[in-house]
C-alpha cells in the first residue's frame, strides 16, 4: 500500500479506563451485520474481561503488512486500498484459523455458524459498535501508538482504582458504588432499549419479504 494510504488508515479503539466490559458494542455489531441471534462469537468486536476494573475490546486493525492476509493459504483475505481494513473472499475462505493464530491483536475471529473468518469494517465509515457504547469508550484512531497509549495510560490507573475499590469494600461502604452502578445501568437500559427496537426492526422487514 503507498504511502497515501497509510495516512488513511483508521480502526477502532478502546479506552479501558471507561469499558466496563457491557458487551453492548457486540450485539450492536451483530444486529448490524444481520445476524440471526446475539452471541458474542458472531461478533467483529470482542470484549475482553479481565477484572471489575479493567476491561477492553478488541477489533481488526488493519495492519500494514497484515500478518493474516500472509497467513491465509486460501488467499482468501485482502485489505481495501483506503483503510487497510480486511476484505474476506467467503467463496475462498476455508475457515482453517490460520488467519486468527497469525493476528497479534485478536482483530479477527471465525463465525460459528459459517465457519468464514469474520473482522471489523468500520460499518463503511460509520462503526456502531462506537455508537452504542454507553461509556464513549470507543474512538476510531489512525495508528497503533495512539490505541496502545491508551491502554498504556488505563494500565497505569489501574493500582490506583483497585485500591480505592477495595477500601470501599473493606469499609462496606457501598453506596457511592451502587450510585455508579446505577447511572451505568440506565445508560446501558436507554441503549439496550434502542438496539432492540433496531433488531426487532430489522427481523420485521425480513418477515415482509
Amino acid at each position: 500500500m503507498s504511502a497515501k494510504t497509510e495516512q488513511k488508515r483508521k480502526f477502532i479503539s478502546v479506552d479501558p479506563s471507561k469499558c466496563i466490559g457491557c458487551g453492548i458494542c457486540e450485539y450492536a455489531c451483530t444486529i448490524e451485520k444481520g445476524e440471526a441471534t446475539w452471541n458474542p462469537m458472531r461478533s467483529r468486536i470482542r470484549v475482553v474481561r479481565m477484572t471489575p476494573v479493567f476491561n477492553f475490546a478488541l477489533s481488526c486493525r488493519g495492519c500494514k503488512d497484515a500478518r493474516c492476509v500472509k497467513a491465509c493459504p486460501e488467499r482468501a483475505i485482502t485489505q481495501a486500498e483506503d483503510t487497510g481494513l480486511l476484505i474476506i473472499d467467503d467463496k475462498a475462505c476455508k475457515g482453517c484459523d490460520w488467519c486468527v493464530q497469525a493476528c497479534e491483536h485478536g482483530g479477527i475471529t471465525i463465525n460459528p455458524d459459517s465457519g468464514k473468518a469474520i473482522a471489523c469494517n468500520l460499518c463503511e465509515g460509520e462503526p456502531k459498535c462506537k455508537e452504542a457504547c454507553p461509556e464513549d469508550a470507543l474512538e476510531i484512531v489512525e495508528s497503533d501508538e495512539a490505541a496502545d497509549n491508551r491502554f498504556n495510560e488505563a494500565l497505569i490507573k489501574l493500582p490506583i482504582q483497585c485500591e480505592q475499590l477495595s477500601t470501599l469494600a473493606k469499609n462496606r461502604d457501598w453506596k457511592p458504588l451502587l450510585a455508579v452502578a446505577e447511572k451505568r445501568s440506565e445508560k446501558v437500559t436507554q441503549t439496550l432499549e434502542k438496539l432492540n427496537k433496531k433488531a426487532n426492526e430489522q427481523k420485521e422487514k425480513q418477515r415482509e419479504k
